[in-house]
């Protein structure tokens, strides 16, 4: 043998092994492509029902802010509606009975002051203060 032909022996038995391994890889990669295919499929077949329920919880959401935004208009008018109806009773009541409540308090207050003796007036430097003023707040409303 020659060294021509050991070396076309040699890359022969080279691209044999080379075939072989590419033969090997391209079926280990046809595998995975398979599993995957596989793993796909199953995916889309358990998404798709997801992806339905997942809508019907949002339309069901959508319907429910929409029931919520109505009570919420209805609650602002019946709360606007209060709030004149307040006023309104406030202006046409309020001033009658306050002139009503302050003439009780007077009525009281002079039936009060009928029977008790007079208090007697006190001196302070040079001047005489009246009765209304002295004792200062805390005993003025210890009398009512």
């Amino acid at each position: 043998m020659s060294g021509g032909e050991v070396a076309g022996i040699l890359v022969a038995v080279f691209w044999a092994i080379l075939v072989s391994f590419l033969a090997l890889v391209l079926m280990r990669l046809a595998q995975t492509l398979r599993a995957t295919t596989k793993m796909v499929s199953e995916v889309s077949e358990q998404a798709v029902p997801l992806l339905a329920d997942a809508s019907a919880t949002v339309r069901s959401a959508h319907t429910q802010l929409a029931r919520v935004d109505a009570i919420a208009s209805d609650v602002q008018e019946v709360t606007a509606n209060a709030s004149a109806l307040s006023s309104t009773v406030s202006s046409a009541f309020g001033g009658p009975l306050v002139k009503v409540a302050a003439f009780g308090y007077g009525v009281r207050r002079a039936i009060g002051k009928k029977g008790a003796p007079p208090e007697p007036k006190r001196t302070v430097v040079g001047r005489t203060l009246p009765a209304a003023r002295r004792g200062g707040r805390r005993n003025r409303r210890s009398k009512d």
